[in-house]
């Protein structure tokens, strides 16, 4: 018989300022009124109505120099160039695969974005448009590279470099993509002993680290040999700790992570969601960023 925990209601106390928040953000609700000046321009997510700057979106407002847009605190994905994203691939289409990425529309990648396997670099043929599904088909998952944005606002992806292809073994959680610190890499393997891929589109993939590097596979190769216990902690830990963040709105990027995962380790994996012991680990998380920035 599962045993049930119970809890009294307990007072929250208040949560202090985020580490990440820096200066105060001016945050705007729809018709509200974010300027009256007439010299400003308009961006997205504002509207001019009697000569005023009006917000169509909660959001954020943002500034540069003469031009105010609204950044929706709540918005699907926007990809832009160069953008590191997780999908999950929907339809096999001709010469192309459709992928979902958290998008209005459904990314495109195509066959001649990808490298083959053996990671050969020739004229894709026939018979590699025949042998599609053998590389990737519906509901696989890839890491890939936003190539370029078409002109209705889908993304074109591209798996040239052999750190992109088809993810084999791991958890993915989805979160808002506003929460995903833009770095130079999303590529990261923590000290505890899994990896992590911080999608700009807000998919994160957490899977273990491989002991060693496929360098001839072409990123279509997918190891299923079972995760040891020790490792399926570790990742479920972490998935957790990424949920925890989430909750509290704070900013998802390696160090964060890591911060959080180290205040969990005194308690139990299924106890960290909890909302008491969830506000402590990130407490204490948050209190070392802050001792880090300063």
């Amino acid at each position: 018989m599962a045993a049930v925990t119970m809890r009294l209601p307990v007072p929250r106390a208040p949560l202090g300022p985020s580490a990440t928040r820096g200066a105060e953000k001016h945050l705007v609700a729809p018709g509200d009124t974010i300027t009256t000046d007439t010299g400003y321009m308009r961006g997205h997510g504002t509207y001019v109505e009697d000569d005023k700057l009006i917000a169509s979106v909660a959001g954020v407002v943002e500034r540069v120099n003469k031009l105010v847009c609204v950044r929706a605190l709540k918005a699907r994905y926007n990809g832009e160039v160069g953008d590191i994203v997780v999908g999950r691939i929907t339809e096999v289409q001709q010469k192309r695969w459709k992928v979902e990425t958290n998008s209005r529309l459904d990314s495109v990648l195509l066959l001649s974005s990808i490298n083959l396997p053996g990671g050969e670099l020739r004229r894709r043929s026939a018979e590699d448009e025949l042998a599609m599904r053998d590389y990737l088909q519906e509901g696989d998952l890839i890491s890939a590279e936003v190539q370029s944005i078409f002109s209705d606002g889908a993304v074109s992806l591209h798996t040239r470099s052999l750190k992109y292809g088809k993810l084999a073994q791991g958890v993915l959680v989805q979160v808002s993509p506003s929460l995903v610190k833009r770095q130079k890499t999303h590529f990261h393997d923590l000290p505890c002993g899994a990896s992590v891929i911080l999608g700009n589109n807000g998919f994160i993939w957490i899977y273990p680290t491989p002991e060693q590097k496929e360098e001839e596979a072409g990123g279509f190769t997918t190891n299923l040999e079972p995760v040891p216990l020790a490792d399926r902690e570790v990742i479920s830990r972490l998935r957790n700790c990424v949920v925890a963040l989430v909750t509290h709105k704070m900013m998802l990027f390696d160090t964060s992570i890591l911060y959080c995962y180290e205040a969990s380790l005194p308690h139990q994996i299924k106890d960290i969601l909890k909302p008491e012991v969830m506000e402590e680990i990130i407490l204490e998380a948050r209190q070392r960023l802050l001792n880090l920035q300063g």
